[in-house]
């Protein structure tokens, strides 16, 4: 039997969906430039890292086809943030300057998920494709048998990647409460994010003898805020051979967290805003 509840809530967002897309299509020219804008960084991204495995075999124990595996996943990931979180959060200062913050909350449904999911940029549905294709043809070229399960498994981990990068960016956009406008805190965000860009053992060291200051990010990012495992655990189930369950248990305990702690800062900073009309 269905819950009521959660029916209405898929309801209404797929008149968010609807809405996004009829915004989309008034707005064609902006649509096309996008989808062209997000083209042209796919190709530049790909062009540059072919240019650099034909001078080398491997970075680090990750040769090109299992790169191009992993580049595909944080590609899908962000895609994925980027078109049904971002345009959210960037604009929940923005209810709160105006006030239409107030609306919101008094609207019969849950505050997090109106802010979290009434705007959508569908345009970065051209990334998720483009990076679907490129994880397909590297496992291609890599030959390696995959079963449904671990393809189910690594469906899992792209959606822990999504809850972790949602959380760290429900958090940042609370901060609007108090802060008044947090732009700065989005650019910490797209800043600390890049170092998701490149796998985790890339910031071994080199030097055994010292402490290097990759290593000190690779640390950091790990076991204090695990951007470096979202994105690589599960590129390396599903490019690689993954022995050790440590790191993805590691990401799947700092996503639960991270939402958990998430909703609460969020709640807690609805109890410290003040009203337009107060």
């Amino acid at each position: 039997m269905k819950n009521p509840e959660t029916a209405n809530y898929r309801r209404v967002w797929v008149t968010f969906f609807t809405n996004a897309l009829i915004r989309e299509m008034t707005f064609r020219g902006n649509f096309v430039i996008n989808l062209v804008t997000r083209a042209f960084w796919f190709v530049a991204q790909i062009t540059l890292f072919e240019i650099i495995y034909r001078n080398v075999d491997s970075i680090n124990n990750w040769s090109r086809e299992e790169y191009f595996a992993f580049m595909a996943t944080g590609m899908l990931i962000n895609a994925i943030v980027e078109a049904f979180f971002m345009p959210n959060c960037a604009n929940f200062s923005e209810l709160i300057r105006t006030g239409n913050l107030d609306f919101a909350l008094l609207k019969p449904i849950d505050t997090q998920f109106l802010i979290s999911c009434e705007k959508m940029e569908l345009a970065m549905v051209n990334q998720t494709l483009l990076a679907s294709s490129l994880l397909i043809y590297s496992l291609i070229v890599i030959g390696q048998p995959i079963g449904v399960t671990q393809v189910a498994i690594y469906l899992l981990f792209i959606v822990v990647g999504v809850a972790f990068f949602y959380s760290l960016m429900i958090i940042l956009a609370s901060t609007s409460i108090w802060l008044g406008r947090n732009q700065g805190l989005y650019d910490f965000w797209f800043y600390i994010t890049v170092f998701a860009r490149y796998p985790r053992s890339i910031y071994n060291g080199v030097d055994s003898s010292r402490i290097e200051m990759g290593e000190v990010v690779q640390s950091a990012f790990t076991w204090v805020v695990p951007i470096l495992l979202v994105v690589t655990v599960p590129a390396q189930l599903i490019a690689k051979s993954l022995s050790d369950w440590t790191f993805p248990m590691i990401g799947l305990t700092a996503s639960a967290v991270g939402l958990v702690v998430s909703r609460l800062v969020f709640n807690w900073s609805l109890r410290s805003y003040r009203s337009a009309s107060s």
